[in-house]
Protein backbone atom coordinates (compact mmCIF):
# COMPACT_ATOMS: atom_id res chain seq x y z
CA UNK A 1 0.00 0.00 0.00
CA UNK A 2 1.43 3.29 -1.02
CA UNK A 3 1.53 6.48 1.63
CA UNK A 4 -1.48 8.58 1.40
CA UNK A 5 1.03 11.56 -0.05
CA UNK A 6 2.60 9.59 -3.30
CA UNK A 7 -0.55 7.48 -3.46
CA UNK A 8 -2.62 10.32 -3.98
CA UNK A 9 -0.21 11.91 -6.06
CA UNK A 10 -0.16 9.29 -8.48
CA UNK A 11 -4.59 8.91 -9.09
CA UNK A 12 -3.59 13.17 -9.69
CA UNK A 13 -1.40 11.87 -12.23
CA UNK A 14 -3.52 9.38 -13.71
CA UNK A 15 -6.98 11.64 -13.90
CA UNK A 16 -4.64 14.37 -15.46
CA UNK A 17 -3.96 11.81 -18.33
CA UNK A 18 -7.80 11.13 -19.29
CA UNK A 19 -8.75 14.35 -19.42
CA UNK A 20 -6.48 16.98 -20.67
CA UNK A 21 -5.80 18.29 -23.86
CA UNK A 22 -5.28 21.31 -25.98
CA UNK A 23 -5.84 22.83 -29.40
CA UNK A 24 -3.04 24.37 -31.31
CA UNK A 25 0.06 22.49 -29.53
CA UNK A 26 2.14 22.20 -32.45
CA UNK A 27 2.40 25.81 -33.22
CA UNK A 28 2.95 26.74 -29.29
CA UNK A 29 5.47 23.54 -29.63
CA UNK A 30 7.34 25.51 -32.95
CA UNK A 31 7.34 28.78 -30.73
CA UNK A 32 9.41 27.29 -28.12
CA UNK A 33 12.09 26.84 -30.25
CA UNK A 34 12.42 30.26 -31.59
CA UNK A 35 14.31 33.23 -30.05
CA UNK A 36 12.36 34.71 -27.33
CA UNK A 37 11.83 38.63 -27.78
CA UNK A 38 12.46 41.02 -25.20
CA UNK A 39 10.44 44.03 -24.65
CA UNK A 40 6.65 44.84 -25.72
CA UNK A 41 3.04 45.53 -23.21
CA UNK A 42 0.62 43.16 -23.44
CA UNK A 43 -2.61 43.84 -23.54
CA UNK A 44 -5.48 41.57 -22.70
CA UNK A 45 -9.04 41.91 -21.60
CA UNK A 46 -11.09 40.82 -18.58
CA UNK A 47 -14.89 40.30 -18.33
CA UNK A 48 -15.42 41.10 -14.17
CA UNK A 49 -14.70 43.91 -12.28
CA UNK A 50 -12.50 43.63 -9.24
CA UNK A 51 -14.27 43.06 -5.77
CA UNK A 52 -11.74 43.91 -3.76
CA UNK A 53 -7.42 43.41 -4.10
CA UNK A 54 -7.40 41.05 -1.34
CA UNK A 55 -6.39 37.60 -2.83
CA UNK A 56 -6.80 35.47 -0.08
CA UNK A 57 -10.61 36.80 0.54
CA UNK A 58 -11.31 36.60 -3.22
CA UNK A 59 -12.23 33.77 -5.65
CA UNK A 60 -12.75 35.26 -8.89
CA UNK A 61 -10.80 35.75 -12.09
CA UNK A 62 -11.25 39.08 -11.93
CA UNK A 63 -8.52 39.45 -9.18
CA UNK A 64 -6.61 36.76 -10.44
CA UNK A 65 -6.03 38.38 -14.24
CA UNK A 66 -5.29 41.80 -13.41
CA UNK A 67 -2.92 41.27 -10.25
CA UNK A 68 -1.64 37.78 -9.99
CA UNK A 69 1.33 39.33 -12.22
CA UNK A 70 2.01 41.49 -9.13
CA UNK A 71 2.79 38.95 -6.69
CA UNK A 72 4.70 35.75 -6.05
CA UNK A 73 3.66 32.68 -4.57
CA UNK A 74 5.58 30.23 -1.98
CA UNK A 75 5.79 27.35 -5.00
CA UNK A 76 3.36 27.04 -8.25
CA UNK A 77 2.63 25.04 -11.03
CA UNK A 78 4.99 24.29 -13.58
CA UNK A 79 4.52 27.49 -15.94
CA UNK A 80 5.75 25.05 -18.66
CA UNK A 81 3.92 22.37 -17.87
CA UNK A 82 0.37 24.06 -16.24
CA UNK A 83 -1.86 21.20 -17.23
CA UNK A 84 0.04 18.86 -14.78
CA UNK A 85 -1.67 18.58 -11.17
CA UNK A 86 1.42 17.28 -9.86
CA UNK A 87 4.25 19.66 -11.50
CA UNK A 88 5.33 22.24 -8.87
CA UNK A 89 8.26 24.18 -8.96
CA UNK A 90 9.46 26.61 -5.82
CA UNK A 91 8.96 30.58 -6.55
CA UNK A 92 9.79 32.15 -3.55
CA UNK A 93 11.48 28.84 -2.19
CA UNK A 94 15.00 27.42 -3.46
CA UNK A 95 15.81 24.23 -5.05
CA UNK A 96 12.64 21.89 -5.32
CA UNK A 97 9.56 21.41 -4.02
CA UNK A 98 10.24 19.13 -0.78
CA UNK A 99 8.21 15.86 -0.06
CA UNK A 100 7.88 15.80 3.13
CA UNK A 101 9.86 13.92 6.35
CA UNK A 102 8.90 12.93 9.52
CA UNK A 103 5.87 10.37 7.96
CA UNK A 104 4.98 13.56 5.49
CA UNK A 105 4.11 15.50 8.35
CA UNK A 106 6.90 18.38 8.15
CA UNK A 107 7.46 20.52 5.08
CA UNK A 108 10.39 22.40 4.99
CA UNK A 109 10.99 25.17 2.92
CA UNK A 110 14.61 27.08 2.29
CA UNK A 111 13.70 31.21 1.26
CA UNK A 112 15.31 32.48 -1.85
CA UNK A 113 17.78 35.40 -0.73
CA UNK A 114 17.48 38.94 -1.56
CA UNK A 115 14.19 39.12 -3.14
CA UNK A 116 12.37 42.72 -2.50
CA UNK A 117 8.99 43.68 -1.84
CA UNK A 118 8.17 46.67 -4.53
CA UNK A 119 8.45 49.02 -2.17
CA UNK A 120 11.98 48.31 -1.37
CA UNK A 121 11.59 45.62 2.27
CA UNK A 122 13.69 42.48 1.94
CA UNK A 123 11.49 39.51 2.17
CA UNK A 124 11.97 36.95 4.76
CA UNK A 125 10.14 33.71 5.92
CA UNK A 126 8.71 35.64 8.48
CA UNK A 127 6.64 36.82 5.33
CA UNK A 128 5.81 33.71 4.30
CA UNK A 129 4.70 32.71 8.07
CA UNK A 130 2.23 35.86 8.45
CA UNK A 131 0.80 35.29 4.81
CA UNK A 132 0.25 31.55 5.66
CA UNK A 133 -1.57 32.21 9.24
CA UNK A 134 -3.67 35.09 8.07
CA UNK A 135 -5.06 32.01 5.39
CA UNK A 136 -4.81 29.41 7.51
CA UNK A 137 -5.32 30.94 11.10
CA UNK A 138 -7.27 33.94 10.08
CA UNK A 139 -8.57 36.48 13.07
CA UNK A 140 -11.98 36.44 13.74
CA UNK A 141 -14.12 38.67 11.08
CA UNK A 142 -11.02 38.22 8.29
CA UNK A 143 -12.34 36.28 5.65
CA UNK A 144 -10.14 33.59 3.90
CA UNK A 145 -11.77 31.78 0.75
CA UNK A 146 -9.01 28.76 1.15
CA UNK A 147 -8.55 27.73 4.97
CA UNK A 148 -10.55 24.78 4.73
CA UNK A 149 -7.76 23.68 2.01
CA UNK A 150 -5.40 23.60 5.57
CA UNK A 151 -6.88 21.35 7.70
CA UNK A 152 -4.39 19.22 8.21
CA UNK A 153 -1.77 22.04 9.21
CA UNK A 154 -0.96 22.02 12.88
CA UNK A 155 1.76 25.15 13.42
CA UNK A 156 4.13 27.60 10.73
CA UNK A 157 6.66 28.83 12.05
CA UNK A 158 10.26 29.82 10.37
CA UNK A 159 13.47 28.65 12.97
CA UNK A 160 15.29 31.41 10.78
CA UNK A 161 15.32 34.27 8.13
CA UNK A 162 15.03 31.70 5.51
CA UNK A 163 13.39 28.66 6.46
CA UNK A 164 9.89 27.90 6.90
CA UNK A 165 8.30 25.18 8.43
CA UNK A 166 5.05 23.76 8.12
CA UNK A 167 4.09 20.46 10.62
CA UNK A 168 0.80 18.53 9.84
CA UNK A 169 -1.44 17.12 12.16
CA UNK A 170 -1.55 13.84 9.43
CA UNK A 171 0.05 13.20 6.00
CA UNK A 172 -2.54 14.47 3.77
CA UNK A 173 -1.68 14.29 -0.15
CA UNK A 174 -3.86 17.44 -0.45
CA UNK A 175 -1.08 19.69 1.24
CA UNK A 176 1.73 20.50 -1.67
CA UNK A 177 -1.30 20.87 -4.40
CA UNK A 178 -3.01 23.17 -1.54
CA UNK A 179 0.40 25.37 -1.00
CA UNK A 180 0.47 26.29 -5.05
CA UNK A 181 -3.09 27.60 -5.01
CA UNK A 182 -2.41 31.21 -6.77
CA UNK A 183 -4.59 32.74 -4.06
CA UNK A 184 -2.29 32.11 -1.82
CA UNK A 185 0.14 35.12 -2.99
CA UNK A 186 2.64 36.45 -0.37
CA UNK A 187 2.02 39.58 1.84
CA UNK A 188 4.49 41.43 3.68
CA UNK A 189 4.84 40.88 7.70
CA UNK A 190 5.25 44.79 7.89
CA UNK A 191 2.08 45.77 5.73
CA UNK A 192 -0.38 43.29 7.91
CA UNK A 193 1.51 44.01 11.31
CA UNK A 194 1.52 48.12 10.37
CA UNK A 195 -1.98 48.59 8.48
CA UNK A 196 -3.78 45.19 9.19
CA UNK A 197 -5.39 42.43 7.95
CA UNK A 198 -7.85 44.27 5.65
CA UNK A 199 -4.86 47.07 3.84
CA UNK A 200 -4.97 44.73 0.92
CA UNK A 201 -8.70 45.10 0.41
CA UNK A 202 -7.28 48.28 -1.28
CA UNK A 203 -3.86 48.27 -1.85
CA UNK A 204 -1.31 46.11 -3.53
CA UNK A 205 2.33 45.51 -2.71
CA UNK A 206 4.20 42.27 -4.01
CA UNK A 207 7.12 40.49 -5.27
CA UNK A 208 6.04 39.66 -8.84
CA UNK A 209 7.11 40.02 -12.18
CA UNK A 210 5.43 43.36 -12.49
CA UNK A 211 5.23 46.19 -10.33
CA UNK A 212 1.81 47.93 -10.47
CA UNK A 213 1.98 51.23 -12.30
CA UNK A 214 -1.44 52.39 -12.30
CA UNK A 215 -5.25 51.12 -11.37
CA UNK A 216 -8.48 53.08 -12.81
CA UNK A 217 -11.42 51.37 -11.01
CA UNK A 218 -13.76 49.57 -13.42
CA UNK A 219 -11.81 50.70 -16.57
CA UNK A 220 -8.00 49.55 -16.59
CA UNK A 221 -4.61 47.99 -14.43
CA UNK A 222 -1.58 49.00 -15.70
CA UNK A 223 1.59 46.54 -14.76
CA UNK A 224 5.56 47.87 -15.20
CA UNK A 225 7.91 45.06 -15.58
CA UNK A 226 9.54 44.55 -11.52
CA UNK A 227 13.69 45.31 -12.87
CA UNK A 228 14.54 43.02 -9.45
CA UNK A 229 12.27 40.15 -9.79
CA UNK A 230 13.73 37.39 -8.75
CA UNK A 231 13.76 35.31 -11.36
CA UNK A 232 16.79 36.63 -13.26
CA UNK A 233 16.20 37.28 -17.01
CA UNK A 234 12.19 37.62 -16.41
CA UNK A 235 9.57 38.93 -17.40
CA UNK A 236 10.01 39.48 -20.80
CA UNK A 237 7.49 41.68 -21.14
CA UNK A 238 7.85 45.50 -20.21
CA UNK A 239 4.36 45.71 -18.90
CA UNK A 240 0.71 44.51 -19.04
CA UNK A 241 -2.66 46.05 -19.15
CA UNK A 242 -5.43 44.38 -18.10
CA UNK A 243 -8.48 46.00 -19.40
CA UNK A 244 -11.80 45.50 -17.75
CA UNK A 245 -14.53 44.79 -20.17
CA UNK A 246 -17.56 42.56 -18.41
CA UNK A 247 -19.70 43.21 -22.23
CA UNK A 248 -18.56 39.60 -23.88
CA UNK A 249 -18.73 41.72 -27.22
CA UNK A 250 -16.36 43.90 -26.35
CA UNK A 251 -13.52 41.44 -25.50
CA UNK A 252 -14.30 39.81 -28.78
CA UNK A 253 -14.24 43.04 -30.67
CA UNK A 254 -10.87 44.35 -28.62
CA UNK A 255 -9.45 41.09 -30.02
CA UNK A 256 -10.20 41.33 -33.47
CA UNK A 257 -9.36 44.85 -33.81
CA UNK A 258 -5.85 44.24 -32.06
CA UNK A 259 -6.65 46.57 -28.76
CA UNK A 260 -6.08 42.98 -27.17
CA UNK A 261 -4.56 39.86 -27.59
CA UNK A 262 -5.90 37.43 -25.47
CA UNK A 263 -8.83 36.99 -22.46
CA UNK A 264 -7.41 34.29 -20.19
CA UNK A 265 -10.78 33.04 -19.28
CA UNK A 266 -12.50 31.77 -22.46
CA UNK A 267 -14.93 31.99 -24.85
CA UNK A 268 -18.14 29.99 -25.88
CA UNK A 269 -17.35 27.49 -29.20
CA UNK A 270 -19.13 30.43 -31.65
CA UNK A 271 -17.21 32.66 -30.15
CA UNK A 272 -14.09 30.95 -31.02
CA UNK A 273 -15.57 29.96 -34.57
CA UNK A 274 -16.20 33.77 -35.57
CA UNK A 275 -12.84 34.97 -34.39
CA UNK A 276 -10.89 31.81 -36.62
CA UNK A 277 -12.79 32.92 -39.47
CA UNK A 278 -12.09 36.32 -39.16
CA UNK A 279 -8.18 36.32 -38.28
CA UNK A 280 -7.34 32.73 -39.61
CA UNK A 281 -3.73 31.96 -38.21
CA UNK A 282 -3.50 35.21 -37.03
CA UNK A 283 -5.18 33.45 -34.01
CA UNK A 284 -4.14 30.42 -32.21
CA UNK A 285 -6.80 28.61 -30.26
CA UNK A 286 -5.94 26.46 -27.00
CA UNK A 287 -8.64 23.92 -25.06
CA UNK A 288 -9.03 21.97 -21.75
CA UNK A 289 -11.10 20.69 -19.61
CA UNK A 290 -12.18 22.97 -16.68
CA UNK A 291 -11.64 22.98 -13.22
CA UNK A 292 -15.07 24.87 -12.17
CA UNK A 293 -18.13 24.00 -11.87
CA UNK A 294 -21.42 26.53 -11.91
CA UNK A 295 -23.54 26.05 -8.97
CA UNK A 296 -26.55 26.97 -7.58
CA UNK A 297 -26.17 27.86 -3.34
CA UNK A 298 -29.66 27.76 -1.48
CA UNK A 299 -30.00 30.06 1.43
CA UNK A 300 -30.65 27.89 4.47
CA UNK A 301 -31.83 30.51 6.32
CA UNK A 302 -34.16 31.69 4.58
CA UNK A 303 -38.00 29.87 4.70
CA UNK A 304 -38.62 27.50 3.43
CA UNK A 305 -35.14 26.81 2.03
CA UNK A 306 -34.07 25.05 5.81
CA UNK A 307 -36.51 22.20 4.66
CA UNK A 308 -34.31 19.66 2.83
CA UNK A 309 -37.45 18.60 0.72
CA UNK A 310 -37.34 21.92 -0.81
CA UNK A 311 -33.99 22.20 -1.90
CA UNK A 312 -33.99 18.70 -3.20
CA UNK A 313 -36.97 19.54 -5.41
CA UNK A 314 -35.08 22.62 -6.86
CA UNK A 315 -32.67 20.04 -8.02
CA UNK A 316 -34.81 17.44 -8.97
CA UNK A 317 -36.70 20.43 -11.66
CA UNK A 318 -32.35 20.61 -13.33
CA UNK A 319 -32.20 18.51 -16.55
CA UNK A 320 -28.60 18.11 -16.94
CA UNK A 321 -28.18 15.79 -19.17
CA UNK A 322 -30.35 17.81 -21.58
CA UNK A 323 -29.11 21.02 -21.10
CA UNK A 324 -25.78 19.54 -21.44
CA UNK A 325 -26.50 19.27 -25.16
CA UNK A 326 -27.84 22.43 -25.43
CA UNK A 327 -25.70 24.80 -23.61
CA UNK A 328 -22.42 23.36 -24.56
CA UNK A 329 -23.03 25.16 -28.03
CA UNK A 330 -23.73 28.34 -26.66
CA UNK A 331 -22.30 28.50 -23.41
CA UNK A 332 -18.59 27.73 -21.77
CA UNK A 333 -19.94 25.03 -20.21
CA UNK A 334 -20.31 21.02 -21.19
CA UNK A 335 -19.97 18.38 -18.71
CA UNK A 336 -21.91 16.72 -16.64
CA UNK A 337 -20.69 15.87 -13.09
CA UNK A 338 -20.52 15.63 -9.07
CA UNK A 339 -18.52 17.29 -6.42
CA UNK A 340 -15.17 16.23 -8.20
CA UNK A 341 -13.56 17.67 -11.60
CA UNK A 342 -15.09 15.04 -14.41
CA UNK A 343 -13.22 11.92 -15.53
CA UNK A 344 -10.91 11.94 -11.95
CA UNK A 345 -9.95 8.66 -10.56
CA UNK A 346 -12.63 10.57 -7.88
CA UNK A 347 -14.92 11.70 -9.64
CA UNK A 348 -18.07 9.25 -9.80
CA UNK A 349 -18.98 7.71 -13.03
CA UNK A 350 -22.47 8.00 -15.01
CA UNK A 351 -23.59 5.05 -12.93
CA UNK A 352 -22.99 6.98 -9.99
CA UNK A 353 -24.42 9.98 -10.69
CA UNK A 354 -27.74 8.70 -11.96
CA UNK A 355 -28.16 7.49 -7.99
CA UNK A 356 -28.07 11.31 -7.05
CA UNK A 357 -31.62 13.47 -7.03
CA UNK A 358 -31.53 15.61 -10.09
CA UNK A 359 -29.21 13.22 -12.26
CA UNK A 360 -31.80 10.76 -13.37
CA UNK A 361 -32.21 11.14 -17.29
CA UNK A 362 -35.69 10.74 -16.67
CA UNK A 363 -36.04 14.13 -16.09
CA UNK A 364 -40.24 13.58 -16.01
CA UNK A 365 -39.98 11.15 -13.34
CA UNK A 366 -37.72 13.54 -11.07
CA UNK A 367 -39.99 16.43 -11.69
CA UNK A 368 -42.78 14.33 -10.82
CA UNK A 369 -40.98 13.83 -7.55
CA UNK A 370 -40.07 17.42 -7.44
CA UNK A 371 -43.37 18.52 -7.45
CA UNK A 372 -44.48 15.99 -4.34
CA UNK A 373 -41.51 17.39 -2.37
CA UNK A 374 -42.96 20.87 -2.39
CA UNK A 375 -46.76 20.12 -2.16
CA UNK A 376 -45.46 18.20 1.43
CA UNK A 377 -43.32 21.19 2.31
CA UNK A 378 -46.58 23.51 1.62
CA UNK A 379 -45.00 25.38 -0.74
CA UNK A 380 -46.94 24.35 -3.98
CA UNK A 381 -46.45 27.92 -5.34
CA UNK A 382 -42.94 28.49 -4.25
CA UNK A 383 -41.52 32.51 -5.54
CA UNK A 384 -37.93 32.58 -5.59
CA UNK A 385 -35.47 35.43 -5.28
CA UNK A 386 -32.65 34.44 -7.45
CA UNK A 387 -29.12 36.36 -7.05
CA UNK A 388 -27.20 36.32 -10.75
CA UNK A 389 -23.60 38.14 -11.47
CA UNK A 390 -23.60 40.22 -14.23
CA UNK A 391 -21.04 38.65 -16.19
CA UNK A 392 -22.72 36.51 -19.49
CA UNK A 393 -20.22 33.73 -19.88
CA UNK A 394 -21.87 31.78 -18.51
CA UNK A 395 -23.65 33.24 -15.73
CA UNK A 396 -26.33 34.93 -17.42
CA UNK A 397 -26.62 32.10 -19.78
CA UNK A 398 -27.20 29.28 -17.47
CA UNK A 399 -29.13 31.66 -14.88
CA UNK A 400 -31.65 32.25 -17.43
CA UNK A 401 -31.31 28.15 -18.08
CA UNK A 402 -32.39 27.55 -14.57
CA UNK A 403 -35.16 29.92 -14.25
CA UNK A 404 -36.96 27.75 -16.94
CA UNK A 405 -35.95 24.22 -15.31
CA UNK A 406 -37.68 26.17 -11.86
CA UNK A 407 -40.62 26.65 -13.82
CA UNK A 408 -41.27 23.23 -14.88
CA UNK A 409 -42.34 22.40 -11.25
CA UNK A 410 -44.33 25.39 -10.89
CA UNK A 411 -41.15 27.10 -8.73
CA UNK A 412 -41.05 31.40 -9.84
CA UNK A 413 -37.87 32.54 -10.09
CA UNK A 414 -37.08 36.68 -10.50
CA UNK A 415 -33.91 37.06 -11.31
CA UNK A 416 -31.36 39.87 -9.89
CA UNK A 417 -28.32 40.40 -11.91
CA UNK A 418 -26.17 42.18 -10.37
CA UNK A 419 -22.22 43.89 -11.27
CA UNK A 420 -19.36 41.90 -9.79
CA UNK A 421 -18.79 43.94 -6.60
CA UNK A 422 -22.35 44.45 -5.23
CA UNK A 423 -22.78 40.58 -6.57
CA UNK A 424 -20.50 39.93 -3.94
CA UNK A 425 -21.69 41.43 -1.44
CA UNK A 426 -25.28 40.22 -1.28
CA UNK A 427 -23.71 37.07 -1.78
CA UNK A 428 -20.91 37.14 1.23
CA UNK A 429 -22.35 39.98 3.56
CA UNK A 430 -25.72 41.04 2.82
CA UNK A 431 -27.31 36.59 2.10
CA UNK A 432 -30.43 38.73 0.76
CA UNK A 433 -30.89 36.04 -1.55
CA UNK A 434 -33.22 32.79 -1.85
CA UNK A 435 -30.94 31.07 -4.44
CA UNK A 436 -28.19 32.45 -5.75
CA UNK A 437 -25.57 31.87 -8.66
CA UNK A 438 -22.42 30.34 -7.46
CA UNK A 439 -19.38 28.21 -8.47
CA UNK A 440 -16.69 26.14 -7.33
CA UNK A 441 -13.69 27.28 -9.62
CA UNK A 442 -10.41 25.82 -8.41
CA UNK A 443 -6.91 25.87 -9.72
CA UNK A 444 -4.49 23.06 -9.23
CA UNK A 445 -6.92 19.81 -9.70
CA UNK A 446 -6.76 19.03 -5.63
CA UNK A 447 -10.31 16.94 -5.10
CA UNK A 448 -9.71 16.45 -1.49
CA UNK A 449 -9.27 20.20 -1.07
CA UNK A 450 -11.70 21.37 -3.65
CA UNK A 451 -14.42 19.84 -2.73
CA UNK A 452 -14.45 21.97 0.84
CA UNK A 453 -16.88 24.00 -1.07
CA UNK A 454 -19.90 21.80 0.39
CA UNK A 455 -18.67 22.61 3.99
CA UNK A 456 -20.99 24.91 6.19
CA UNK A 457 -17.92 25.90 8.15
CA UNK A 458 -15.59 26.44 4.62
CA UNK A 459 -14.68 30.18 3.85
CA UNK A 460 -15.93 30.22 0.53
CA UNK A 461 -19.52 28.84 1.51
CA UNK A 462 -22.26 31.07 1.30
CA UNK A 463 -25.23 29.02 2.19
CA UNK A 464 -25.37 29.79 6.07
CA UNK A 465 -25.92 26.12 7.24
CA UNK A 466 -23.93 23.95 9.97
CA UNK A 467 -24.02 20.19 9.07
CA UNK A 468 -21.99 18.34 11.33
CA UNK A 469 -22.15 14.96 9.95
CA UNK A 470 -21.06 16.28 6.72
CA UNK A 471 -18.01 17.75 8.11
CA UNK A 472 -17.59 14.49 9.93
CA UNK A 473 -17.39 12.34 6.84
CA UNK A 474 -14.51 14.86 5.03
CA UNK A 475 -12.62 14.34 7.92
CA UNK A 476 -12.57 10.76 7.25
CA UNK A 477 -12.01 11.71 3.69
CA UNK A 478 -8.83 13.96 4.85
CA UNK A 479 -7.29 11.12 6.54
CA UNK A 480 -8.45 8.21 4.19
CA UNK A 481 -4.96 6.95 3.42
CA UNK A 482 -5.80 4.82 -0.05
CA UNK A 483 -7.20 6.17 -3.37
CA UNK A 484 -9.62 3.05 -2.96
CA UNK A 485 -11.11 4.47 0.55
CA UNK A 486 -10.82 8.14 -0.82
CA UNK A 487 -13.69 6.98 -3.75
CA UNK A 488 -15.84 5.37 -1.26
CA UNK A 489 -16.07 7.83 1.51
CA UNK A 490 -16.14 10.56 -1.52
CA UNK A 491 -19.43 9.61 -2.51
CA UNK A 492 -20.61 8.99 1.01
CA UNK A 493 -19.92 12.93 0.65
CA UNK A 494 -21.53 13.71 -2.13
CA UNK A 495 -24.48 11.41 -1.63
CA UNK A 496 -25.83 13.83 1.56
CA UNK A 497 -24.12 17.09 0.30
CA UNK A 498 -25.67 17.63 -3.15
CA UNK A 499 -28.42 14.54 -2.72
CA UNK A 500 -30.14 14.08 0.75
CA UNK A 501 -29.16 17.19 1.89
CA UNK A 502 -29.17 19.15 -1.44
CA UNK A 503 -27.34 22.13 0.76
CA UNK A 504 -25.70 23.30 -3.30
CA UNK A 505 -27.32 22.27 -6.40
CA UNK A 506 -24.44 21.78 -9.49
CA UNK A 507 -25.55 22.60 -12.62
CA UNK A 508 -22.63 22.03 -15.07
CA UNK A 509 -19.27 21.82 -15.22
CA UNK A 510 -16.75 24.25 -17.66
CA UNK A 511 -14.89 23.66 -20.63
CA UNK A 512 -12.17 25.80 -21.31
CA UNK A 513 -11.66 27.72 -24.80
CA UNK A 514 -8.78 30.31 -25.31
CA UNK A 515 -8.55 32.05 -28.57
CA UNK A 516 -5.65 34.76 -28.69
CA UNK A 517 -3.75 36.50 -31.04
CA UNK A 518 -0.74 34.30 -32.68
CA UNK A 519 2.10 36.91 -31.74
CA UNK A 520 1.61 35.55 -28.20
CA UNK A 521 3.67 33.07 -27.06
CA UNK A 522 4.98 31.36 -23.87
CA UNK A 523 1.86 31.43 -22.25
CA UNK A 524 0.02 27.74 -22.39
CA UNK A 525 -3.75 26.71 -21.10
CA UNK A 526 -4.20 25.06 -17.87
CA UNK A 527 -7.35 23.40 -16.40
CA UNK A 528 -8.22 26.63 -14.77
CA UNK A 529 -7.93 30.41 -15.54
CA UNK A 530 -6.17 31.07 -11.83
CA UNK A 531 -3.20 28.67 -13.12
CA UNK A 532 0.32 30.49 -15.02
CA UNK A 533 -0.96 33.95 -14.42
CA UNK A 534 2.11 35.57 -13.65
CA UNK A 535 2.75 36.63 -16.60
CA UNK A 536 6.61 36.21 -16.18
CA UNK A 537 6.81 33.57 -18.91
CA UNK A 538 5.04 35.44 -21.75
CA UNK A 539 6.81 36.85 -24.91
CA UNK A 540 5.66 38.94 -27.72
CA UNK A 541 6.15 37.95 -31.31
CA UNK A 542 6.27 41.34 -33.25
Amino acid sequence: MRNVYSKLALSLAVGAGLVFGAAGTAGIAKAEKMEIKKGGILNFVVGSKIPSYDLHKETTFGVIHPLRPLYSLLIRVNPDNPSSPTDFVCDLCEGKVPTGTDGFKTYTFKIQKGVKFHDGTPLTAHDIVATYKKIIFPPEGIPSARKAFFKMVDTITAPDDFTVVFKLKFPSGSFIPAVATPFNVIYSKKDLDTNGYTWHTKNVNGTGAFKLAEIQPGSFVRGEKYKDYHHKGQPYLDGYKSIIAPKMAVRLNAIRGDRAAIEFRGFPPKARDDLVAALGDKVTVQESDWNCVLLNTVNHERKPFQDARVRRALTLAMDRWGGSKYLSKIAIVKTVGGVVFPNHPLAATKAELVKLAGYSEDINASRAEAKKLLKAAGVSNLKIDYLNRGVDQPYKVVGTWALDQFKKIGVNAIQKVQPSPVFYDSLRKKSDFDVSVDFNCQSVINPIADVTKFLGSAGNNYGNYADQPLEDIYDRLLKAGTEKEQRVIMREYETRAISEQAHIGITLWWYKINPHRSYVKGWKIAPSHYLNQSLDNIWLDK
